[in-house]
């Protein structure tokens, strides 16, 4: 345990709580809540996808919420940190894709495997070698590339929802300009239910059901964790940690528990694989949304985290609701509240991946990667933009690295 980053404490975490609660970071969780529940239509569409039981994904969701909730209260309470905890997306487009090829209790099974090589890369401090390895700047080149779809569907109902869309995004802006103690969030979500109350949005579906997460006995097969349990540890490990630390280390934070962050998500998604769920890990998009200046004064903003954390656990039984409440809300609703949240974030991300300083071009192949989307050896794109960033980096860019300026140094230096 010697390599996993002390924290503040949760014995006054609550009071600390109240103490630290404000508009700024309760607007802002309430906004990284939202995203993470709509965040499981992605799940109910890879699993319909995929030819699986409704009654399967539905609880498979249900268990995203409340096993990822109870951690993401736990991280950021105990941290004082913005780092919401969600599951992979990947590795959820993965895990219902393998599911008709190995059967589920396999795939489980293949699940637990990778929670425990996640848990041991946290424990030996594997992950805050991997952390000083990759250059900031790559990171942030994919964070960039990760988060241009957010910015893009933000902007895309500009061509078809043209008034709606210029409502909330004016609404955001000027608010931000002339109202400074409401947070703009805010401001944009009241202007965009305002214009679906008068636009007479259809709610008479919407349909009230309570389930809870079931447990299940995991299987180990070869096949099942070559095809997919080793895959999910790369994107723990690999991508899914570099990418929420770099987040928040873009946002400010000197010290951020990589060791921690790898190894809370392993033991999550060790637990996961008894709930039919496939990860647990650090939430990216949501770490934006919690880390950005949105969301309040820098050491305030673990509160946001908190929050989202608290609506994943109480929306998780009422997950059915929750989706025939989003399926009635027109898509670009969350879409833009999504994109106005990580504005700063992404701003950001350039900045730091494109400031001319080191490791250019490498940030740019970690951009273009990430940004693509593309899929190799089934694992995803971010993963591989840090692979192969760095690798472009260390062709092109030796001498941006940290050992080829310390030998640099050493020969430099006289002898004695």
């Amino acid at each position: 345990m010697k390599h996993i980053e002390k924290g503040v404490s949760l014995r006054y975490a609550p009071r600390d709580f109240v103490r630290d609660l404000n508009l700024d970071n309760a607007s802002a969780g309430l906004v990284a809540g939202i995203f993470g529940l709509s965040a499981g239509i992605i799940h109910i569409s890879a699993g319909t996808a995929a030819g699986l039981d409704s009654s399967f994904i539905m609880i498979w969701v249900i268990s995203y919420l409340m096993i990822n909730g109870l951690f993401g209260l736990f991280m950021p309470a105990y941290y004082r940190l913005p780092l919401p905890m969600a599951n992979s997306i990947p590795g959820a487009l993965l895990f219902a894709a393998v599911i008709p090829v190995v059967g589920l209790e396999a795939a489980l099974g293949a699940t637990l495997i990778a929670g425990a090589i996640a848990l041991v890369a946290g424990l030996t401090g594997v992950m805050s070698i991997v952390m000083r390895l990759i250059p900031m700047p790559i990171v942030m080149g994919m964070i960039g590339g990760i988060l241009l779809s957010f910015g893009l569907n933000m902007v895309r109902p500009l061509e078809n929802a043209m008034l709606p869309a210029a409502i909330m995004i004016l609404a955001f802006f000027l608010s931000a300009r002339l109202l400074r103690k409401v947070p703009p969030l805010i401001v944009a979500m009241l202007a965009g239910i305002l214009y679906l109350s008068v636009t007479g949005v259809d709610f008479s579906g919407v349909q009230a059901t309570i389930r809870f997460p079931e447990f299940i006995v995991p299987e180990f097969t070869l096949g099942a964790f070559l095809a997919y349990g080793l895959p999910l540890a790369l994107i723990l490990v690999g991508m899914e940690t570099p990418a929420g630390v770099g987040l928040v280390k873009g946002m400010g934070y000197k010290e951020v528990p990589a060791n921690a962050i790898t190894a809370v998500g392993g033991f999550g998604t060790m637990i996961s694989a008894f709930f039919n769920l496939h990860s647990t890990c650090i939430a990216a998009p949501m770490t934006g949304i919690c880390s950005s200046p949105e969301a309040g004064e820098r050491d305030k903003r673990w509160v946001a985290a908190v929050i989202a954390g608290a609506i994943f656990v109480v929306g998780a039984p009422f997950y059915g609701y929750v989706v025939s409440l989003i399926e009635a809300t027109p898509r670009y609703f969350i879409a833009i509240i999504a994109g106005l949240a990580l504005i700063r974030v992404i701003t950001s991300a350039m900045a730091i991946a494109f400031s001319g300083k080191k490791h250019e071009m490498g940030a740019l192949f970690a951009f273009l990667i990430a940004a693509s989307g593309i899929q190799i050896l089934e694992i995803g794109a971010s993963f591989w933009a840090l692979v192969l960033g760095v690798f472009i980096s260390l062709i092109f860019e030796t001498k941006d690295f940290e050992f080829a300026t310390s030998r640099n140094v050493l020969k430099r230096e006289p002898a004695k």
